[in-house]
C-alpha cells in the first residue's frame, strides 16, 4: 500500500481499535495495548499521525481548557465530555480516595466512569511520551458536530445516530466497509465510529487542516500540550 496512513484510535471492551487511513482506503486493527495496534498499522505502511480518543496531558489542579471548551461546542451533549481528572486522582488506590484527591485540586469529583479508565489514561499517558509519532487528542463528537456544522442530536447507540455519523465519515472520504475483519467482529459499533473520526482528524493533521481547542494548546506542567484537535 503506497503513502502515508492517518491512524486513528480509541479505547474500547478489551483493549483498543484502530482505523487507519491511506487515499480512500481504510484498514482496522485490534489489539490488547495502544502501541500493538501502532505496530499493526505499521505493517501496512508508514504512519504520518495518529489521533486518540483519550485525554493526552493530565492536570495538576483544576479543569483543562481543551474540555471546558469541547462542552462549549457541544451545546446539549457536553455530557459526552468528562473533566480529565487531575492526575494525583488517577494514581488513587480506588474511586472514593480519587474522588476526595480530586475535590482537593480541581473543586469537583469524579465520576465512576471516569475513573474506570483509569488503566487506559495511565496507559496513554505512559506511550505518548516515547512514540516517535506525532500524536494528537481527539474527542469524536467534537469531530462529528465539524462534520456535520453543529452537535448531532441523537446519540451514536442508536441506529439514527450510527447511520448519521456513518454518513457523515463516507461524505468526508471515510469509507467504512461492512467487513472489518477480526477487529470488527470485537469492537462496537459506536468504538468503530469514534476511531474512524478520529482518523479524519489524523488525516486532517497530515494535511496541515486541523485545528485545536484552545489554540494555541495549554501546556500543563507534566509538559505535555493538551488540546482537543479536529
Amino acid at each position: 500500500m503506497t503513502g502515508q496512513w492517518a491512524l486513528g484510535i480509541d479505547a474500547c471492551k478489551g483493549g483498543w481499535i484502530g482505523i487507519a487511513l491511506t487515499g480512500d482506503h481504510a484498514c482496522a486493527y485490534f489489539a490488547a495495548r495502544i502501541e500493538d495496534v501502532v505496530s499493526q498499522a505499521e505493517t501496512d505502511g508508514p504512519i504520518g499521525a495518529i489521533a486518540v480518543d483519550m485525554p493526552i496531558g493530565l492536570p495538576t489542579d483544576g479543569r483543562r481548557q481543551a474540555d471546558v471548551l469541547a462542552r462549549e461546542v457541544l451545546g446539549s451533549r457536553r455530557a459526552t465530555v468528562f473533566m480529565t481528572p487531575v492526575r494525583a486522582a488517577l494514581e488513587a488506590d480506588d474511586h472514593r480516595a480519587a474522588v476526595g484527591i480530586n475535590r482537593e485540586l480541581a473543586g469537583e469529583g469524579i465520576s465512576r466512569q471516569a475513573f474506570a479508565l483509569k488503566a487506559k489514561l495511565l496507559e496513554v499517558d505512559r506511550w505518548v511520551r516515547r512514540t516517535p509519532y506525532r500524536v494528537v487528542e481527539v474527542h469524536p463528537e467534537v469531530c462529528f458536530a465539524e462534520l456535520a456544522g453543529g452537535p448531532l442530536p441523537q446519540r451514536k447507540s442508536t441506529w439514527a445516530g450510527a447511520t448519521r455519523r456513518r454518513r457523515l465519515l463516507a461524505d468526508a472520504g471515510v469509507a467504512l466497509a461492512d467487513e472489518l475483519g477480526s477487529a470488527g467482529a470485537v469492537a462496537g459499533v459506536d468504538d468503530v465510529l469514534d476511531a474512524a473520526a478520529a482518523a479524519w482528524t489524523a488525516r486532517r493533521v497530515t494535511r496541515g487542516q486541523a485545528r485545536s481547542m484552545p489554540d494555541p494548546p495549554e501546556k500543563l506542567t507534566d509538559g505535555l500540550a493538551a488540546a482537543i484537535w479536529f
